[in-house]
């Protein structure tokens, strides 16, 4: 792991002074730094995918046609219950999930077929507080050949990502090998710690990170703050990345988690708004993606504009994943899940919302191996009403 010097965070005052009043789009401390904090962020005119001069997206070729422009979410199954407070989602090779639990710091398999639970081991040196603690999870791409876990968490001083070596023939609770820290330093608060990480098409680890509440972070590219990441499943900095040197992929981010590819390999983020707009974005490498200066659809230059946007009553999203030609997204504030039709890299229609207040927050979603979703409830994160089954997994079928 590089672990290069410090780099002053180059915050503004007015940026700061604005960040009184901030709402936290998970419901609701300024970043502390850890090893690595500088970044060598990519220049304000980084190159990445194309769009107009107003930041939109422009529309590009997909080998998928368009998704109709209605579709269906039905909940078949619940598959497990009486989670605390789960976060980080994994399916495993054999069909089964892993399942992290943020203020317990301890990881689960979950049976794909019975739901049956099993303790797989505890993170060290997690400390979960406010919105921080284990939060995601994945598992290697060669996991036939080398089973490794990995965790992004808060610690006492900043949040990071470890690996771990995963055996399910060693005992129940013993089943994680030592940890190694791949990479520190992402700036952590009470709020705003992003935490979704996902393995992309390309084998490489991104990471969505949050401005831990200092909102000039997001503009900051020596802050890790406020970013999505993409590195190599050691911790450095990945070929094609906007810099050759940095971790950076792209910026101006508030509070990113959620994380998914679509058919084409193109990346997708749902990222917490604060009073005004949720967003859909659709990630080029070495874009802004606008905050603290814009929120939404703001039509500006040097800015790239959200795909989709909500109301954060409606939405304050968390994970998403992609399937028959949409993306699926899970909203806590909203109590829904939404799907968003796509035609290549537009919408093919207006977004539709499934389970509307019926389970309560939502957190994660993942794409199942038949065309379906696992989503995960996130009623006992301190924000939500559990009710004595909560919480839980459930198996959605969709079109």
């Amino acid at each position: 792991m590089r672990r290069p010097g410090v780099t002053p965070v180059l915050a503004s005052a007015a940026a700061l002074l604005l960040a009184a009043g901030c709402s936290s789009g998970d419901g609701g401390a300024g970043p502390v730094f850890g090893g690595r904090t500088s970044t060598s962020g990519p220049s304000k005119s980084g190159s990445g995918g194309d769009s107009s001069p107003s930041g939109q997206p422009s529309s590009s070729p997909s080998s998928a046609p368009a998704a109709p422009s209605k579709g269906t979410a039905k909940v078949v199954r619940t598959l497990t219950t009486k989670l605390d407070s789960p976060w980080g989602l994994a399916p495993l090779p054999d069909g089964n999930l892993l399942v992290a639990s943020r203020d317990t710091g301890k990881i689960f398999k979950v049976d794909g077929s019975s739901g049956q639970k099993t303790e797989v081991g505890s993170v060290p040196g997690v400390r979960p507080g406010g919105e921080g603690g284990l939060l995601g999870l994945a598992v290697s791409p060669d996991y036939g050949a080398n089973p490794m876990v990995y965790a992004y968490f808060t610690t006492s001083s900043d949040n990071r990502i470890a690996r771990m070596s995963y055996d399910d023939k060693r005992p129940a609770g013993a089943q994680l090998g030592a940890p190694d820290t791949i990479f520190k330093g992402i700036p952590k608060g009470s709020i705003h710690n992003g935490g979704r990480i996902a393995f992309g098409p390309d084998k490489m680890l991104y990471a969505g990170t949050g401005e831990s509440g200092d909102r000039g972070l997001a503009q900051d590219l020596d802050s890790l703050g406020g970013k999505i990441l993409r590195m190599t499943p050691e911790g450095e900095p990945a070929h094609g990345n906007p810099k050759a040197d940095s971790v950076v992929y792209s910026y101006g981010h508030r509070n990113v988690q959620g994380l998914a590819w679509d058919v084409d390999k193109r990346l997708w983020a749902s990222e917490f708004g604060q009073d005004t707009w949720d967003e859909l974005n659709l990630i080029q490498p070495g874009k802004n993606y606008g905050w603290p200066e814009v929120e939404g659809k703001a039509d500006k230059e040097g800015f790239v504009d959200p795909v989709e946007e909500w109301k954060p009553k409606d939405a304050s999203p968390s994970g998403i994943a992609y399937a028959k030609g949409s993306i699926w997204m899970a909203g806590l504030r909203g109590e829904r899940l939404w799907r968003i039709p796509l035609d290549g890299t537009r919408p093919a229609g207006k977004p539709q919302s499934f389970l509307d207040g019926k389970y309560g927050r939502l957190r994660s979603v993942v794409a199942t191996d038949d065309g379906g979703l696992w989503v995960t409830t996130s009623n006992t994160d301190g924000r939500g009403k559990p009710g004595k089954e909560d919480d839980r997994i459930l198996k959605l079928e969709i079109s």
